[in-house]
């Protein structure tokens, strides 16, 4: 175990993304936090960046800020585009939250094939991505679809061959499984899904930041995802939304705020939508919220995605060695991909007793990890802020809770 300890600490002593630890608010407790798949980290970036809102803007500027604040919104969008996404500038907008992007870009992608009747989500997705279908379905006598996968896998072409026809009008799929971890091919989906001509939403929540996306690239149409889990926004920080720019001009969205409207200060009498990806937008944007996270986005550009990645896949590598020397042999069971390839940010482990367990972490070991029915614990090292060191004595903090 001493040898292990050792190579654990040469790797912290190498790692380049060391540096970043120090650019977060250390709580004074020292809790061991392996919950970044959850709820980011709080950066001194995005707090300077809250407090210049509140003091130099809001409280200097007052109503002159909305000269600047209006853009906000599509400024990040396009960080987040060319950072983060691999999406070309005025495609992405920051805006909402995940649930109510997901509703507009179902809609606007159904106002793209009115006559097809079908949807389909994969039966495991996150709960709000499938509450949010089965209400569009219900409001507008549709089929919802549930396709079933195996949980603890990526999402393969033959699992959606009982359920593609030329009547599926799109699909809606996360590209990394939020229990699992389990990794998807966007681009893959992207292809069979176009090949009946429907289109595809990807759900990019529990991969953005944490592994490299490539959404033009992918010909994927729509995505949402959050910003408060790897980025590091905060709690409850606004959502983002992309939509292919061929697309634009020909959809509609639902919500017809005074932001998505071409003549917004003109106040005119009927509405008619910007133009681009604008028209996504809805109502007054949260000003602080989102000065916030261009803070905490600054913190992820600096590192740059490939670096992240890459430390991301040495940590769960790192945690996956470990759990097979000592959690496997105390009745553990992986509940995500081995292969490297096929998995995002973060590892679960399985037990019987994985809520109590859970529980016991923080209690005595000041170890912050997320439950996950069915009995899953989701282990989510940030590379960001999560040391090699941190990952072992989490994973030995495990042992000792399930042995004593």
């Amino acid at each position: 175990m001493a040898e292990v300890r050792q190579r654990i600490d040469q790797l912290d002593q190498s790692d380049e993304l060391g540096e970043f630890r120090g650019r977060f608010v250390s709580d004074a407790s020292g809790i061991n936090y392996l919950d970044g798949n959850s709820l980011g980290r709080l950066s001194h970036d995005a707090r300077a960046a809250i407090l210049a809102a509140i003091d130099d803007e809001w409280g200097e500027e007052l109503i002159r800020g909305w000269e600047h604040w209006t853009e906000l919104s599509s400024q990040l969008g396009d960080v987040l585009g060319s950072e983060l996404l691999g999406a070309a500038p005025g495609q992405v907008v920051v805006s909402d939250s995940t649930s109510v992007n997901l509703y507009k870009t179902i809609l606007a992608a159904l106002s793209l094939v009115p006559n097809r009747r079908a949807l389909l989500v994969d039966a495991n997705d996150f709960p709000t991505d499938r509450y949010i279908l089965e209400g569009i379905a219900a409001a507008h006598g549709l089929e919802l679809r549930l396709m079933a996968t195996a949980m603890n896998d990526p999402i393969s072409v033959d699992d959606f061959a009982p359920y593609l026809d030329d009547d599926v009008a799109l699909v809606v799929v996360s590209q990394v499984n939020y229990r699992s971890g389990a990794l998807n091919d966007l681009a893959r989906i992207a292809y069979t899904v176009h090949s009946v001509g429907g289109m595809l939403v990807a759900d990019l929540s529990h991969s953005v930041g944490a592994i490299p996306i490539a959404l033009d690239d992918g010909d994927v149409d729509f995505a949402v995802g959050c910003t408060y889990k790897y980025l590091n926004g905060g709690p409850g920080s606004p959502a983002f939304l992309y939509a292919r720019a061929r697309l634009q001009s020909e959809l509609t969205q639902p919500i017809w705020g005074w932001f998505s409207a071409a003549d917004q200060f003109q106040m005119g009498p009927r509405y008619e939508p910007a133009p681009g990806i604008a028209r996504f937008l809805v109502g007054t944007p949260p000003v602080l919220q989102l000065q916030a996270l261009k803070g905490a986005l600054g913190v992820v550009c600096d590192a740059g995605i490939e670096r992240l990645r890459s430390k991301s896949i040495a940590q769960t590598q790192l945690a996956l060695e470990l759990f097979d020397a000592y959690l496997a042999p105390e009745g553990f069971r992986l509940a995500s991909p081995r292969e490297v390839a096929q998995r995002g940010g973060h590892l679960t482990f399985e037990h019987p007793d994985a809520l109590a367990f859970s529980h016991s972490l923080f209690v005595d070991h000041r170890v912050l990890v997320d439950y996950r029915v069915p009995e899953r614990i989701r282990f989510a090292p940030s590379p960001l802020y999560t040391s090699f060191a941190q990952v072992y004595e989490g994973v030995m903090a495990l042992r000792e809770v399930a042995t004593r």
